[in-house]
């Protein structure tokens, strides 16, 4: 007995058994022929910390598709599926638990015994994503899973931390870097996030030296001023020239301090005047590094005030600034205040005001790795889907700072340079030393910093594949062909991949960039757990199935925008699954015998062309052929929603509402042969609509699969060749091509829906069949006369006349226009006159009542008095209506009670 499908589509008896049977199967696995061409993928690492939302959703399974999609076409197909450790997400949960749980800090614990409880975190909670992202369908090889901290992604870590540092790549300096004082560690520049916040600006006169006025400045953080240590103008600005070199007096602070002319000062915004901090801010970074002057900090790590700021010491930063614009007031210094929208750097982690700090930090010089990164783009070596995403990936490159890879963490990557107690030498080394190079001294201590997260994901295209070492998957899979990313990681990651690949292995990590979008809410706005409109693709997946989520995302996406999460979309995907799913079970109960086992005659391997073909076998075989050449086309474009938009076309309009409908009488009668024929034309087109939908909706597709009769046999753990997953992508042969056929049906089918059109438009009851009248004349008058019988069955016609002039026409008629003819029919066969005269008598006395009830509501002077206009309004509005529909009901029938005299 043949294997069945259920009676109704229920995706939760049978996704989490299939998914089961293509894993152990080895069915996502890459072959060992590497004589075949490669395809590969590699995973966005999610974080460890993360728990699956609709962003993920989408970006999986837009590699899914892509990678399913390749591996049918016969490439040797590889996705490689892995996880961050994201530092500084990972060590904050894992302190708060530490906190909740034994009272203690990290201090307190120590690095150690720390780190132990951050491993044991991971264990248990850290593959809750991956587990979660097999829901989805993924077909990535988990065999080749990695983790940005294992055994071999750290090593690769190390090693090219060593390299960069021997050509002077890498190089620790005391620099202004971004300081996150909630985290307690330095960010890079694309961590962190600009939002314009209210804010106020402070007016403050900073008084001569000499008994002078002195100079006004403005500014928004008051609470720096204890490291100021100049104030800038512009040398040209006419207000100030004179003043330049002359003595200030920082208030409160009480510190004499240069007013130095520099190119920084913008004499449009606020007085022109700019107090300078080298240690707070990157543009007075630069122009002290001009003017050679000092950097003081008046700020802790955890952004209180330090000895610098004298009796504010201990004060939180804000606390501070109050109680110095008090005392600066009260002591006569303060012009004025002014409320301004100020663009506020955050960390994008904790959303905390960022701080700029002086700080000796570990940075990666850009300048020189940034260029071939550049000419990657611009030589097409690597292109970005859609383009336009080519000017910010540039816009990044040709503004980019030194990156500042160390934090001040412990869960990470451990940069690997050591300190010489004794002489201070720095040895950077893939090993740990056994003494100083320098002095031969044992004293030695590691860093103790870890590396930025995004270093260790700069190396994944290539560590996932074994690099330091060198094998063949490296020389075979590498460079890997297509990234899919949000748009919202550009700089974060795919910049950081390319020159990392350039400079490391010689070559760009990957061919193609496809750039996606947001999942935003049905009303445009941004998923988020403040706005409660978050939507877990988990619960999705529970109520809809994974490949409803799937054909939703993938049916309403363009490349490079967010799109909406919409239900009644979601609810069209599945009705999408249902309406195959039905269809399908048609086919099976027709190629079935009482006992539910497949008829000897579908399981033979069939060339089609040896068969009886009728017009409309040929004209499914023709439009799927058609359609196959357009949707690898859009496939190969990344254009993902045409190409899922045109299947289901071809599934919904085509195959089950056309096709099938077309061969059930053939089915039903009593011609053996033609009956033979018509099923093995449905087995055979519908197995094609089958391999192309799989990339989008694979688990309805292998479950429809695995009852259709096969050559391949069984899908087993043992025969993974039986599987749909495992089956070849449909392609054009111009031996499927019947234009002709094609041509004829067609315009059948738009004969057959002009018919309906007329009988809904008159309210011809279903089961009453009209004679129609059709004036055609050429190409077209054939293709009506061949197609014949299919207006008769589909569109309730019990008979047809052909006419070459209007004037044969007798009688009133209603029409229709088709390309190439137009089709007639008299109104007396599309109205049963007795049974509409009876409908319209009640319709009749019915509005007759509304209008008898509205006027004596209308009429009564108690109602009007007091009844509220808009309520009086509502009630003038129906009178309206009713009486005109009565006026219709009555005209319609006069002509009907005419009819039936």
């Amino acid at each position: 007995m043949s294997k069945t499908i259920s009676k109704t589509y229920d995706p939760q008896e049978f996704e989490q058994r299939i998914y089961d049977e293509w894993e152990q199967s080895g069915s996502f696995k890459a072959d060992d022929d590497h004589s075949k061409k490669p395809f590969a993928i590699v995973m966005p690492p999610p974080n460890i910390t993360g728990k699956l939302h609709m962003g993920h959703a989408l970006d999986q399974t837009l590699q899914d598709v892509l990678i399913r999609w390749r591996r049918m076409q016969g490439y040797n197909a590889l996705w490689i599926p892995g996880s961050d450790h994201a530092s500084i997400a990972t060590e904050v949960k894992v302190v708060n638990k530490v906190k909740e749980e034994e009272g203690k800090t990290k201090e307190e614990l120590g690095r150690e015994e720390f780190l132990k409880r951050v491993w044991d975190w991971k264990e248990e909670y850290g593959s809750t994503i991956t587990k979660q992202i097999r829901k989805l369908g993924a077909s990535c090889d988990w065999s080749r899973e990695r983790f940005t901290m294992d055994e071999g992604c750290s090593r690769a870590v190390v090693k090219q931390f060593v390299n960069l540092h021997k050509k002077g790549l890498i190089y620790r300096g005391n620099r202004l870097i971004n300081w996150c004082p909630n985290c307690g560690t330095s960010l890079s520049d694309a961590e962190v996030e600009h939002s314009d916040k209210n804010a106020k600006y402070y007016y403050i006169r900073y008084p001569g030296a000499d008994g002078s006025e002195g100079i006004v400045v403005a500014t928004s953080r008051p609470e720096t001023m204890f490291g100021d240590c100049a104030v800038a103008v512009r040398s040209d600005d006419e207000r100030y020239k004179d003043m330049i070199g002359k003595k200030v007096i920082v208030p409160v602070v009480n510190r004499e301090v240069e007013i130095i002319g520099d190119p920084y000062p913008d004499p449009e915004k606020g007085t022109g005047a700019v107090k300078i901090t080298p240690a707070h801010d990157p543009n007075d970074f630069a122009v002290g590094e001009r003017h050679d002057l000092p950097k003081w900090s008046c700020l802790n790590d955890d952004a209180t005030m330090n000895s610098l700021a004298g009796k504010y010491e201990g004060m939180d930063r804000y606390e501070c600034r109050k109680a110095l614009i008090k005392d600066i007031d009260e002591a006569g210094y303060l012009v004025k205040t002014e409320d301004k929208v100020i663009p506020v750097g955050e960390c994008y982690r904790c959303h905390s005001a960022v701080e700029p700090m002086i700080s000796d930090q570990w940075f990666v010089k850009m300048k020189e790795l940034a260029q071939p990164a550049v000419d990657a783009v611009k030589n097409g070596d690597i292109k970005l889907v859609p383009e336009r995403f080519s000017k910010i990936y540039m816009h990044w490159l040709e503004d980019i700072h030194d990156w500042c890879i160390s934090r001040q963490l412990w869960w990470g990557h451990r940069i690997p340079a050591y300190y010489c107690e004794d002489c201070g030498e720095i040895i950077v080394s893939e090993t740990v030393p056994d003494k100083c190079p320098k002095c031969g001294s044992t004293r030695i201590h590691q860093d103790e910093d870890v590396l930025d997260t995004w270093f260790s994901s700069a190396l994944w295209p290539f560590s996932t594949l074994g690099w330091p070492d060198k094998n063949e998957d490296l020389d075979y899979f590498y460079p890997t062909d297509v990234l899919v990313t949000g748009y919202d990681i550009i700089f974060f990651w795919v910049i950081r991949m390319v020159f990392s690949g350039i400079e490391t292995m010689g070559e760009i990590p990957f061919k193609y960039v496809y750039v996606h979008g947001l999942v935003r809410d049905a009303q445009g706005r941004k998923m988020s757990k403040s706005l409660g409109n978050g939507i877990d693709p988990l619960d999705i997946i529970e109520k809809y199935g994974a490949d409803a989520l799937r054909f939703m995302l993938m049916n309403g996406i363009t490349p490079g925008n967010d799109m909406r999460f919409i239900q009644g979309k979601l609810e069209g995907a599945r009705n999408f699954a249902n309406k195959l799913w039905n269809a399908s079970r048609f086919v099976l109960m027709n190629i079935t015998d009482e006992d539910g086992n497949l008829l000897p005659e579908v399981c033979e391997s069939v060339d089609l062309s040896s068969l009886d073909l009728k017009d409309e076998d040929k004209w499914i075989i023709s439009t799927v052929n058609s359609a196959l050449s357009e949707i690898t086309g859009n496939m190969e474009k990344f254009e993902l929603a045409l190409a899922s938009q045109k299947i289901y076309d071809l599934i919904w309009n085509n195959f089950c509402d056309w096709y099938i409908e077309f061969v059930k009488s053939r089915l039903y009668g009593d011609d053996a042969e033609d009956k033979r024929t018509a099923r093995l034309v449905l087995v055979a087109e519908l197995k094609d609509l089958l391999r192309l939908l799989h990339p989008f909706m694979p688990y309805i597709t292998e479950e429809i699969w695995s009852a259709l009769p096969r050559t391949e046999g069984e899908a087993t753990e043992k025969n993974p060749d039986g599987f749909l997953i495992r089956q070849a992508w449909p392609e054009y042969s111009d031996a499927k091509s019947f234009p002709a056929e094609e041509a004829e049906i067609e315009t059948v089918m738009e004969a057959v829906r002009t018919i309906r059109n007329i009988r809904s438009e008159a309210d011809t009851a279903p089961s009453r069949k009209v004679a129609a009248v059709i004036l055609a004349e050429g190409d077209a008058a054939d293709r009506l006369r061949a197609g014949e019988r299919h207006i008769r069955t589909q569109a309730g016609v019990r008979e047809i006349s052909f006419i070459e002039k209007r004037e044969e026409l007798t009688g009133d008629v209603m029409s229709g226009v088709i390309n190439g003819a137009e089709i007639f029919i008299n109104t007396d066969e599309l109205m049963d006159y007795e049974a509409e005269h009876e409908r319209l008598l009640k319709e009749k006395k019915k509005l007759e009542g509304e209008v008898a009830r509205v006027d004596k509501k209308l009429a009564n002077q108690g109602f009007v008095s007091k009844a509220p206009e808009k309520v009086i309004q509502a009630e003038r509005d129906k009178q309206v209506k009713y009486t005109e529909m009565l006026a219709k009901v009555t005209d319609r029938l006069a002509v009907v009670e005419e009819k039936i005299k």
